[in-house]
């Protein structure tokens, strides 16, 4: 068949992004045997200048829409990012006949609902090199998709669960310029290539949308694979890297082998990474350093225990301190999070916060004031059972929490943080 994938996400929230989970899912869909053409809609002007030409002249008997962003997660001026989504699909209906299939993280964490509000044909929830393709093979004969692994029907109540892949290796990954690509008038300065090397987070954290996306289970892509890719891209030019997974440093073993592999292939490449404040010793940094490692996103989200303790984290401030002083110790920028105004929250919980992240002296801190509610997390069962939210509420406008008592004077406090000091930003 022939295959139009495009990625919608036309907003840059804090850099431009390339769609890794759309260029896999097309790797895998042309190694099945179908014909595969990609769309890459990084700015709002994409869409009216190469949506229709595309379409035109590729003629695609399935369109592919990958949604990554729902919404900024800002409480005082939220963004709902799906109209501008209406509008790629709109065009792609305008111009074509083909099927509309809905993909990707946004597309995950509301599956039905954001099925129901772009009015697409289907809908695949999860990882979708398999579901994919099996959903391409089903069309092709024109027979029954039930089989399909995480599909959602508009017209049906019931879905089959996603499927979460254990081999990672079993399907081909992304090639630069073929499957993941940068548009011609876009910097390829500001893009930091995303690279995923595991799926999965176990940590469940209260408001985390990620087990809805990838599961609780992590699996690993193999070592050899990704240094494999990574050269692949290397000779093609690209020398910037921001591994993607949901936590770069577990497990420890893991991680330092992947930083073996990366200084024994003499790769020379700089990243970036989300680590978890723990287990992150002194023989990781440095390995982490000598591999190109340049930046690490530290969410450790509160410097209060009893705070850290209702988001379900697994760690202490202490331990904050320690991953904080070893990451910078090897010459590793940090990046901090402070995620307020949760269950249990204070005033005098967000100022020990507060000072506890000046105290690390990172090279800078995020604050977020309010926290955003997703479906089928810890933090959505606390509000539905005390009745902040209607039991049927989909979530999927933007709708956020904050501790009562904290609304307004948690917004200046943090506003009056920023304006202090150059390196914190909201």
């Amino acid at each position: 068949m022939r295959v139009l994938l495009i990625s919608a996400n036309t907003e840059q929230i804090n850099v431009p992004v390339l769609p890794v989970g759309m260029a896999r899912v097309a790797a895998a869909a042309e190694q099945a045997g179908h014909e595969i053409r990609i769309l890459n809609l990084m700015r709002p002007g994409h869409v009216s200048r190469v949506l229709a030409d595309m379409i035109g002249d590729f003629s695609p008997e399935v369109i592919g829409l990958s949604v990554r962003n729902i919404d900024d997660q800002n409480r005082e001026s939220p963004r709902f990012l799906l109209p501008p989504v209406s509008r790629v699909i709109e065009e792609c209906r305008r111009c074509s006949s083909a099927p509309v299939v809905l993909g990707g993280p946004g597309y995950s964490i509301f599956p039905r609902a954001v099925l129901h509000y772009l009015k697409g044909d289907y809908g695949i929830r999860g990882e979708g090199e398999h579901a994919f393709c099996r959903l391409l093979d089903r069309l092709v004969q024109n027979a029954s998709v039930s089989d399909v692994p995480g599909l959602i029907l508009p017209w049906q109540k019931n879905a089959r669960p996603p499927l979460r892949l254990r081999d990672l290796d079993a399907f081909p990954l992304p090639r630069p310029g073929v499957h993941l690509d940068i548009p011609s008038d876009v910097d390829a300065e500001q893009i930091w290539v995303p690279f995923q090397t595991r799926r999965g987070c176990p940590m469940n954290c209260s408001y985390c949308s990620t087990p809805a996306i990838e599961g609780r289970v992590m699996r690993r892509q193999s070592v050899s694979a990704v240094i494999e890719n990574l050269k692949v891209y290397v000779r093609a030019g690209y020398r910037r890297f921001f591994f993607v997974d949901n936590v770069f440093n577990l497990p420890p073993t893991y991680a330092q082998n992947l930083c073996d592999a990366i200084i024994d292939a003499g790769l020379e490449i700089a990243w970036q990474a989300i680590v978890y404040p723990i287990r992150i010793r002194p023989s990781l940094a440095e390995k982490m350093a000598r591999a190109g490692c340049v930046g690490a996103a530290l969410g450790f989200e509160s410097g209060h225990p009893e705070v850290l303790s209702g988001m379900n984290k697994r760690f202490s401030p202490g331990d904050i301190r320690q991953a904080a002083s070893v990451l910078g110790q090897y010459g590793i920028s940090r990046k901090g999070f402070l995620l307020l105004g949760g269950p249990g929250e204070t005033r005098q919980t967000v100022c020990q916060s507060i000072e506890f992240a000046k105290s690390l002296e990172l090279e800078s801190v995020k604050l977020t004031p309010g926290i955003r509610i997703y479906p089928e997390t810890p933090l959505a069962r606390r509000v539905r059972q005390a009745d902040m939210i209607a039991p049927d509420a989909d979530l999927l406008e933007p709708t956020f929490y904050l501790e009562p008592g904290l609304d307004g004077w948690l917004q200046e406090k943090t506003g009056q943080m920023v304006s202090q000091r150059d390196n914190w930003h909201t």
